[in-house]
């Protein structure tokens, strides 16, 4: 799974939605509020902390299951078994981000999935029936400034398309890459208008869309910008 979280439709009258808010806004720093049964005790528990960082990847196991989680929202705000599925939500009471880990041994570090990946999903259940994970089909190298000076590259961000360590295929035959025009060699920039770093990877990035989503992409090939469409498949 890359996002950790499951949908429950909940058949029962009276009940109301709590507004869904904006993780693209979250920044360092401002308040945040964890509601949650803490330890599985303490029913409707809040504590109330800050945004430590943004952007993080995190290694999470339990029930002999490990993940990446990819793209978390870092909060010092107690988040303790019984806190995950609950909502993290900012001063106007909206969900900014759905908890999901702590740090063992460590104090108040604490994981939350960004809405905005919930809402993908929240929707792909209601136009589907079950969660669809969009799929580009590429393999590629993050471009950080050691590997901008190794390779002898322009930019010190962005994916370069590769081939595997076996020679398996930079961008897989009959993908949505491939159909899009992607190449090996090609660096790609930005997904949608967003550009790609380590603070931003494009897995992050595909997942904030749909599939069947018609995204732009930039790329840099052969010395010159290009902008193609991708229309992300499902990944089966």
């Amino acid at each position: 799974s890359i996002v950790d979280i499951a949908i429950l439709k909940i058949n029962a009258p009276g009940l109301s939605a709590i507004k869904l808010g904006n993780s693209e806004n979250v920044a360092v720093g401002q308040t945040s509020i964890v509601i949650g049964n803490a330890l599985g005790e303490f029913r409707n528990t809040a504590s109330v902390g800050v945004i430590s960082g943004l952007f993080r990847s995190i290694t999470a196991s339990g029930g002999g299951i490990t993940e990446t989680i990819y793209d978390v929202l870092q909060t010092d705000a107690s988040i303790n078994p019984g806190n995950s599925g609950g909502p993290l939500l900012n001063l106007k009471g909206e969900v900014v981000g759905v908890n999901t880990a702590m740090v063992s041994g460590a104090q108040s570090i604490g994981f939350a999935i960004p809405i905005n990946q919930v809402k993908r999903i929240v929707n792909d259940v209601i136009n589907f029936g079950k969660i669809k994970t969009p799929f580009l089909g590429v393999r590629y190298l993050t471009i950080t400034p050691s590997v901008k000076d190794s390779r002898k590259l322009p930019f010190d961000y962005g994916v370069l398309l590769v081939k595997g360590e076996n020679n398996e295929p930079a961008v897989l035959p009959d993908s949505p890459a491939a159909k899009a025009g992607l190449q090996e060699g090609d660096i790609i920039l930005e997904f949608g208008d967003r550009k790609i770093d380590l603070d931003h990877p494009l897995i992050s990035r595909i997942n904030l869309y749909s599939v069947g989503d018609k995204i732009k992409v930039k790329v840099w090939r052969d010395g010159q910008f290009i902008t193609l469409e991708v229309t992300l498949a499902e990944k089966l």
